[in-house]
């Protein structure tokens, strides 16, 4: 039987090239596959495999005095869903760019970042404040479109980097004194961000421990998470129950779905979300009027 795990720890690392050889062998060692990201802050992983061969994993991985803390969520899938096992010692453990001044890190994890709530808190603290609690998604805006949660702000964000950028904009003003509740895959992205959005005058802000994948276990579709689940592995998508939402929009006849092919431009390089019978006619995989723009002139131009 197989599965996978995700994981994430923020702790001091003095040596992560070393780290990163120690991980490397062991996965290797026990044939698991997937990707891991080490950095001076701490670790990051998604690694698939035997379920006992996961277990010999996390339990040489947690001997490590930093990493014995770590928490492990299981998820459906396998090794396959990975193409290699990837292993890399990088600046940042997520990819803000020149986060570095942003936040620091000891023994306990991320310094005044955002308070960590269970999912049941999630509901009691909107049960208490009602509108005054926001959600606030702490993911790339191509990923809300199948599934976020109920009434949520998307930030206008193509990639990790576009934060800062958007928070130091003056757009969320008027949440600043709400109670704001991050949230993301795992909850590794929430981390930094909901550190950033303090720095940044938001008075209240919370994250939820373990991010979507953890309330998903907790409510699956019966609580206030609507869609499908963005992974990044060859699953593309999780769903919590075998009632989940379909929210996505085909980008040409705009019927419902939760699949995202490469859009088929050569000069585009974002994720189309595409149903299946369009699927079928490959010149139909442009998702924004940009890309039908850039289609129109190479028509023009063409001899």
């Amino acid at each position: 039987m197989q599965k996978i795990i995700l994981y994430y720890i923020f702790t001091p690392l003095k040596d992560p090239e070393a780290i990163k050889l120690w991980q490397k062998t062991l996965c290797d060692s026990l044939g698991l596959n997937g990707r891991i990201l080490v950095s001076q802050h701490g670790l990051n992983g998604t690694v698939g495999g035997d379920v006992n061969s996961l277990k010999k994993y996390i339990q040489e991985t947690k001997k490590f005095p930093g990493f014995k803390k770590t928490v492990f969520k299981w998820s459906d899938g396998s090794r396959d869903d990975f193409p290699r096992m990837s292993v890399k010692n990088r600046r940042e453990l997520v990819g803000f760019q020149n986060s570095d001044d942003e936040f620091d890190v000891n023994m306990d994890g991320v310094i005044d970042g955002g308070k960590h709530l269970k999912p049941k808190q999630v509901h009691e603290l909107i049960e208490e404040y009602g509108d005054d609690v926001v959600f606030f998604d702490g993911r790339n805006e191509h990923e809300a479109r199948i599934g976020k949660f109920k009434n949520a702000i998307i930030p206008n964000t193509h990639t990790s980097r576009d934060f800062i950028a958007e928070l130091e904009s003056d757009k969320y003003d008027d949440i600043k004194d709400k109670k704001v509740i991050t949230y993301c895959t795992g909850g590794v992205r929430c981390e930094v961000i909901s550190a950033m959005m303090k720095k940044r005058g938001f008075k209240n802000v919370y994250q939820i421990d373990g991010g979507i994948v953890k309330y998903g276990e907790a409510y699956g579709d019966d609580g206030l998470w609507e869609g499908s689940l963005r992974v990044f592995d060859k699953r593309m998508t999780v769903n919590f129950s075998d009632k989940t939402k379909t929210i996505g929009e085909c980008s040409h006849c705009s019927g419902k779905t939760s699949n995202f092919e490469n859009c088929a431009l050569a000069e585009c390089n974002s994720l189309v979300l595409i149903c299946e019978e369009c699927r079928e006619n490959p010149d139909l995989l442009f998702h924004t009027n940009n890309c039908l723009q850039q289609q129109k002139i190479k028509q023009k131009v063409a001899p």
